[in-house]
């Protein structure tokens, strides 16, 4: 068990000081095989500060490259979420019939098709996937095509029937946005000026991530396509919610323990898609969207606050 929690940590740490760390866990707690919590939390805690030390420490490419690699991950990531049953249901052949509530099209033609309802060709949700495997592997001009697709769909949306009229048309999301349409093209506008960014600035020095950060979304997809979860699920939002605020922070824990300015990017990013949504939705300042003006500043104020996070952890990193 010591040894998963040693996995936290980087290669390059663990060929270091690997086996020391295993000396000094056995010498401290010699009849366990797993640390008490506390000295638990505190390893993983300093596993992810090791692994944003060393991003940070790679020069092999300017940090503002790599924050906008990050954004575009982030950005095809959020547009990806809404489609995991989707996407689910159509790899396992399965028709989600009257399940598939956020989706006036369901089915893959033409083996399943929904009660009067016209045929698609193939889910909208591959578009997202597309990039956010292209991304993973530093492939920004297999991206770039499949968000453009992503923006012309949107402002095409009811005029081809090859996607299907796809849409999250459920109710809100419980904390930190409202649903983003198809037809709403700041998010795939986004997206693509981003994948542009990055395939005009020479792909090759971008980082290569592993094909293992693909096993988690490989489960989150067959998991809400057999709990039958779409994205208008108060279970689906909860969690949605909860993986969103924990992004937010480990981006502002990762800025104030290094102080890097490349997480505001992403940051930054995600807050004006989901500012957007939140105020495109209702007018904050109504006495009935009280939750929705406190989403919209707390969004608006995170960027700037990881901006003076870096420069404060800079500060002070001099008078040390």
């Amino acid at each position: 068990m010591n040894r998963l929690l040693l996995s936290a940590y980087p290669k390059t740490y663990r060929d270091r000081y690997g086996s020391e760390l295993l000396a000094c866990l056995a010498e401290a707690h010699p009849d366990r095989t797993w640390p008490p919590p506390r000295e638990a939390v505190a390893l993983l805690r300093g596993g992810v500060q090791a692994h944003a030390r060393a991003v940070v420490d790679d020069t092999a490419r300017p940090w503002w490259l790599d924050g906008m690699h990050l954004a575009a991950l982030c950005l095809a990531a959020l547009a990806l979420v809404p489609y995991l049953q989707d996407i689910g249901d159509w790899t396992l052949h399965i028709d989600p019939g009257g399940r598939a509530i956020s989706f006036h099209h369901v089915g893959w033609y033409p083996w399943a098709q929904g009660p009067n309802t016209a045929p698609r060709m193939l889910p909208y949700g591959l578009l997202p996937l597309i990039c956010v495997v292209a991304l993973l592997r530093g492939n920004p001009w297999i991206a770039l095509p499949a968000s453009a697709v992503m923006v012309y769909c949107g402002a095409t949306l009811g005029s081809s029937a090859f996607f299907g009229d796809e849409g999250v048309v459920g109710t809100g999301y419980y904390g930190l946005a409202a649903p983003i349409l198809v037809s709403d093209l700041v998010l795939s506008t986004a997206l693509c000026v981003a994948c542009a960014v990055l395939a005009t600035c020479r792909p090759s020095r971008l980082r290569r991530r592993s094909y293992g950060w693909l096993v988690p979304i490989t489960g989150a997809m067959f998991l809400a396509g057999g709990l039958h979860l779409t994205s208008s699920d108060p279970w689906f939002q909860r969690g949605q919610f909860a993986l969103e605020a924990a992004a937010l922070l480990a981006a502002w824990w990762a800025t104030g323990s290094t102080g890097d300015y490349r997480w505001t990017i992403p940051v930054a990013a995600f807050t004006l898609v989901r500012a957007h949504a939140v105020l495109s939705e209702a007018i904050p300042l109504d006495i009935h969207h009280l939750s929705s003006a406190g989403i919209v500043l707390v969004l608006t104020a995170a960027a700037p606050v990881l901006a003076l996070t870096a420069r404060d952890r800079r500060s002070n990193s001099r008078l040390g």
